[in-house]
């Protein structure tokens, strides 16, 4: 469901506040985005900048109108294209917008709650797209990842209820100033207001040891030990490296 940017406020509140008392088997992320300029997207929407939420529900298909009656009673949106599709599609749904070889930049973050500045900010930055491939994509991870103890496995951040991720793409190599100076103060900006760590598949591989400790907290210690037994060459060092 796509919305109009100035809806984006009013959206990114009341996503937030229907999430907690969504069924289990509905979920759905909010995004900034610029409409990508071909099908299944109406003509009238390429390439204007707006915010949306990708709905995705698991539960039984008789049910799914019921369950999405309030989603469509907030607010109509610019673009409904909710609706029954085979998980392998879903899964795959986003891949002829970002064809391999693109310049990509990444700063991400774990989010545990969304305050009105936190979401002002958001806004601000995410009307700012550089490139039309650009985004800000914000995952919800508070359902049963949140009911496992956080020294239970290597992951820590069990109290954050969004992993957020900023992200300037493109083709041309001459973007890359201004979609990274874009990531870089977005993230910046909102980093204050989230968790100190981040999803790692989201992170640079600059983004130094500080956010790797940050990333699993209590847990590093005991991760460096396990490296430190098993592989104490560093063999295995390439992106978030946890070193011996």
């Amino acid at each position: 469901m796509l919305y109009e940017l100035s809806e984006a406020a009013e959206t990114m509140k009341w996503w937030d506040r229907f999430l907690k008392k969504a069924p289990k088997e509905l979920s759905g992320f909010f995004m900034f985005l610029t409409v990508p300029p071909g099908p299944p997207f109406p003509e009238h929407l390429h390439m204007k900048k707006m915010c949306g939420i990708a709905w995705c529900y698991s539960g039984p298909l008789k049910a799914a109108e019921k369950i999405f009656k309030p989603i469509r009673a907030f607010k109509k949106p610019a673009l409904d294209m909710v609706g029954p599709i085979p998980h392998p599609v879903w899964n795959s749904l986003f891949d002829g917008l970002y064809p391999p070889g693109q310049n990509w930049y990444w700063k991400a973050d774990f989010v545990e709650e969304l305050s009105d500045d936190a979401i002002a900010l958001h806004v601000k930055h995410g009307s700012e797209l550089p490139t039309w491939q650009s985004t800000m994509h914000m995952y919800p991870i508070d359902g049963v990842a949140s009911k496992v103890k956080a020294n239970a496995t290597a992951w820590g951040n069990r109290d954050a209820r969004y992993a957020e991720v900023i992200v300037g793409v493109d083709s041309d190599p001459a973007s890359k100033e201004k979609m990274t100076k874009w990531a870089r103060d977005y993230w910046t900006a909102l980093h204050p207001h989230n968790l100190p760590g981040a999803y790692v598949n989201f992170m640079m591989a600059d983004e130094g040891e500080d956010r790797i400790k940050a990333t699993y907290r209590g847990n590093y210690k005991k991760l460096v030990a396990v490296k430190k037994k098993y592989d104490k060459n560093n063999l295995f060092r390439v992106n978030q490296n946890i070193k011996p």
